[in-house]
């Protein structure tokens, strides 16, 4: 070969693929994606069959979760949550895991380039080797070769770029997975605080309960001993003031096994936790913004990280498509050698060669046809869990919505409960000290105070976590 053959290779080998990268640019396997359509309500549900004005776009969905949560106690647990939780940093990390193979995966779009080199070399010694009449070389020994190879699989179908594709739409699905898991923290840590408010106000209530009962029992011991009351009217007095006395240790356990479960969701050992405020549980405001339905498909993380695996999916069906095509690859080749350290280098000793290899698949009993029909069934399903997520996700924001005017309706209620009962176990109370009727009806309706009360304060909590529910259903929570 001459030196001017040598010279003109390379040129005639960038001649193919010139051609190659430019018919690439409008060959891609598979079908686009385009998202289903499915019809959603015009208003949210919102209770008695009444829609739920959404005239106004804004919606509680899109307030930071600080802006919803008032309480700097309930504040500082959902912040610290949000950095030290378990969950929230396995989450971060599969979304890391899922960005370095996007990058393993489109790097199969490029070529592969390496160098690498030999070299031998030897004294041995004339003393070693004898006189040159036995046959034996003399001198140094040496030879080397230095060379440059490059490989390349054009990815003329597309089959390298819907891989990345597929890679990609599965990294964000992450991403949104990470979001999710953010919304369901902020939810969990808002009505973990709220019930642990609950339990100390129940708890406020039964030492209340059980200091007015422990004075009842002394005044009935007053009243038996000067004869003006039976035994029977301790008994009950007493049966009064242990029922509440007995329901203190229930809720200080509650407490603490409720503080514990809080501490895990902060990512900490067991221990205690703030919970002091006194309005925690106050009423929750009426008229709530919830915004178009239509903008509920772009905000819950859900919903968005369902149509990601949908993306890929579809993607996938581009792969199976380009495996029924010819795959072309592409290697050269080119180095320097010599039997002496000043040869190696010599343009002369140069030696430049390429390859290229065009295979189809004829015979595969049936992998590829299994494989795209795989992939197409796949999407399919994908679909119907992308249609599902949204249905569900309307049915959450519609029961949401419910939960927060019935349960408002009966906190109300409870707390006319409450009033009523206040007034009769007072009247009951003066009756039995006119004498006019029997401690019974003081044990009656002194029971039924107790338990309304501990009722109340459920409904109470009840009406604080149905705002939880609500803005979790509107997809709030995860912004930062």
């Amino acid at each position: 070969m001459n030196t001017t053959s040598l010279k003109q290779t390379p040129t005639l080998l960038l001649i193919p693929i010139a051609l190659i990268l430019l018919l690439m640019t409008g060959c891609t396997a598979g079908p686009k994606y385009v998202r289903p359509q499915l019809p959603g309500p015009p208003a949210y549900r919102g209770g008695d069959d009444t829609p739920v004005s959404s005239a106004d776009q804004n919606s509680l969905g899109d307030e930071n979760w600080a802006q919803v949560f008032n309480e700097p106690e309930l504040q500082e647990l959902i912040r610290t949550a949000l950095v030290n939780n378990y969950d929230v940093r396995i989450a971060a990390q599969h979304v890391l895991e899922a960005q370095a193979q996007v990058r393993i995966t489109r790097a199969q779009q490029f070529p592969t380039v390496s160098v690498g080199g030999t070299g031998v070399g030897a004294d041995l010694g004339s003393g070693a080797l004898g006189s040159v009449a036995s046959g034996f070389p003399s001198g140094a020994i040496v030879d080397g070769s230095f060379n440059l190879s490059a490989a390349w699989n054009p990815d003329f179908w597309g089959l390298y770029r819907r891989q990345t594709e597929a890679q990609r739409a599965q990294m964000l699905s992450q991403v949104w997975s990470q979001r999710a898991v953010r919304m369901t923290l902020v939810q969990q840590v808002a009505t973990a605080y709220f019930q642990l408010r609950s339990f100390d106000e129940q708890l406020e209530i039964a030492k209340q309960t059980l200091k007015a009962r422990q004075q009842s029992v002394a005044l009935t011991s007053t009243l038996v001993s000067g004869g003006s009351s039976p035994l029977s009217d301790l008994r009950q007095a007493e049966e009064l003031e242990y029922t509440a006395s007995a329901r203190i240790p229930q809720i200080e356990e509650q407490i603490q096994q409720q503080e514990n479960a809080l501490r895990l969701l902060l990512g900490q050992n067991p221990g205690p936790v703030a919970h002091a405020a006194p309005n925690a549980l106050a009423p929750v405001p009426q008229n709530l913004p919830v915004g178009l339905p239509s903008r509920l498909l772009e905000r819950r993380p859900d919903i968005l990280e369902a149509e990601e695996q949908l993306v890929a999916a579809n993607a996938n069906i581009g792969v199976a498509r380009a495996q029924f095509f010819p795959q072309l690859s592409i290697s050269g080749s080119g180095g320097v050698g010599g039997s002496t350290l000043s040869q190696i280098f010599d343009p002369a000793g140069r030696l430049i060669f390429g390859i290229g290899t065009l295979t189809q698949p004829i015979f595969e009993g049936g992998r590829l046809r299994g494989q795209l029909k795989l992939s197409e069934e796949t999407k399919k399903e994908m679909v119907l869990n992308y249609q599902k997520t949204i249905a569900t996700a309307f049915h959450d924001v519609s029961n949401a919505l419910i939960a927060v005017n019935k349960q408002r309706d009966a906190r109300e209620q409870q707390e006319k409960l409450v009033d009523a009962a206040e007034d009769a176990a007072r009247l009951a109370r003066v009756r039995y000290k006119g004498g006019a009727t029997s401690y019974l009806e003081v044990l009656t309706t002194d029971s039924n105070l107790f338990s309304d009360q501990l009722d109340l304060v459920s409904a109470r909590e009840g009406e604080a976590v149905s705002l939880v529910q609500l803005y979790q259903a509107l997809g709030g929570g995860w912004q930062q």
